[in-house]
């Protein structure tokens, strides 16, 4: 009899759908088919990949209402913040489709008493392993830019969005890719060993925690598997004394909370200098203060319910052990009664390393705030992180705010008096523990090539 799972949702606690996991038969000859796929795609012209690209994206946006309200039954994002993830699902898809004759070009290098050829050709099956936070940008973000390199792709979703997972398989196939370029897998953390391991998988991404990181990594490696990991982050935002604070309290507020402040690259660890803390702290608490959670089928609600139980316990065990550290919880930090998985907007300050809400990434709507003397420190603390993968910088001082970031930030990402996600033509990966590799702006269509050197004796 077939194992099953259930998705659940979670600002009712009911029970949304019932799925059957398949067979490690079935997952077998999906990955066979998905080889067989392969062979084919990888014959097809950039053209023709660019135009099936352009009308997965046509066809995203014609049901974006729909994907938003999936996304909102399935992990608890406000209804109004669905609409612009699918938004950029399907810029990715433009993008993609418009830049890749560019970035998989053949390139000509000189070669002594010849020429060289330098070609970028696809090299097989791509395994996803992706969470649950952005059920379709996670998705779109690796399978679209190796779908248009001429690989052919495997999903295993995280398992409470199986729904957008089926969602996702079914827009690629009506619009146009051929059987099995694409395909979703409802398969456990096993099973999902066992594929790695299969000759048929060339390469392996992840975006998750660094544990799961590190075990898909080992057997990665193990296997001779390359790897792409995107491992989340305690985002540092540095809030110096010649910054706007309304303006960076606002752009904080919102980069904390954001998807119910299940995002790796949300704003975490808020490192202000003296001289403006008072100010930043009193006005930040008042916005805070006013972020109420609700029904997230509201197109009022900014903050919905926490996607499951356990991640709700474990981000109040984290709140919990740093209060019993030391660390003032200012408001906040209570489990509601009632349905659903829902948790306040919250703000601890008085921290200090050793205490999770310093040292850990707390996926949810809380906030932590940290004292510093002077700009100098506020960096040393920002870097002082095994995490490396987005921040911020509060400042006037522009010049002052991009040589920080070039030169001294220790991350992938820094925004500069401002707060945005992941842009299509922008690189988007981390490091240290943030993960390896990097997806968009091109740079996620080469992850997965052969660079083919083909040299000409003339």
């Amino acid at each position: 009899m077939a194992q099953t799972h259930q998705t659940i949702n979670p600002a009712t606690e009911e029970v949304i759908a019932t799925y059957d996991l398949a067979s490690d038969e079935q997952a077998l000859q999906t990955l066979r088919d998905s080889h067989e796929a392969f062979l084919q795609w990888r014959t097809t012209s950039l053209e023709e990949r660019g135009n099936i690209l352009r009308e997965i994206a046509k066809r995203l946006r014609a049901k974006k209402d729909d994907y938003a309200a999936l996304m909102t039954q399935e992990m608890g994002k406000p209804i109004s913040q669905g609409g612009d993830e699918i938004e950029l699902c399907a810029a990715i898809c433009e993008y993609t489709a418009d830049t890749a004759a560019d970035e998989l070009a053949d390139e000509e290098r000189a070669l002594d008493g010849g020429r060289a050829l330098i070609s970028y050709q696809p090299i097989g099956v791509i395994l996803g392993i992706q969470p649950w936070n952005f059920p379709f940008y996670q998705v779109v973000r690796y399978s679209i830019a190796n779908i248009m390199a001429g690989n052919t792709v495997l999903l295993k979703h995280a398992p409470n969005v199986w729904g957008a997972a089926l969602e996702i398989e079914k827009v690629f196939a009506e619009a146009g890719l051929p059987e099995n370029v694409f395909r979703t897998l409802l398969i456990d953390a096993d099973q999902t060993g066992q594929l790695i391991e299969h000759e048929y998988v060339r390469g392996v991404t992840l975006t998750g925690s660094p544990k799961a990181g590190a075990a898909v990594a080992a057997k990665s490696g193990e296997n001779l598997k390359k790897s792409v990991l995107e491992l989340g982050s305690n985002d540092a935002y540095l809030v110096l004394e010649d910054a706007d604070i309304d303006k960076a309290v606002e752009t904080c507020a919102q980069a904390r909370v954001y998807n119910n402040g299940e995002t790796c690259v949300a704003a975490k660890r808020f490192i202000v200098v003296d001289s403006v803390y008072e100010e930043f702290r009193d006005k930040f608490v008042e916005k805070m203060r006013q972020i109420e959670y609700g029904d997230p089928t509201d197109p009022k609600t900014t903050l919905g319910p926490i996607a499951r139980g356990d991640l709700r316990d474990t981000l109040h065990d984290l709140v919990k052990r740093s209060v019993d550290a030391g660390a003032t919880c200012v408001f906040g930090g209570e489990i509601p009664d009632g349905p659903g998985y829902f948790y306040p907007s919250t703000v601890l300050e008085d921290l200090k390393p050793g205490m999770p809400a310093y040292d850990e990434e707390l996926f949810g709507p809380v906030a932590s705030l940290i004292r510093v003397s002077d700009e100098n420190e506020a960096l040393r603390v920002a870097n002082d992180s095994r995490y490396g993968l987005g921040g911020g910088i509060f400042s006037k001082d522009e010049k002052r705010a991009i040589d920080i970031a070039r030169n001294l930030f220790d991350t992938g990402m820094v925004n500069i008096n401002g707060y945005r996600l992941a842009q299509p033509h922008l690189p988007f990966g981390g490091v240290k523990d943030s993960g390896y590799g990097r997806e968009h702006g091109g740079f996620g269509m080469k992850e997965f090539v052969n660079a083919k050197t083909v040299m000409i004796i003339e």
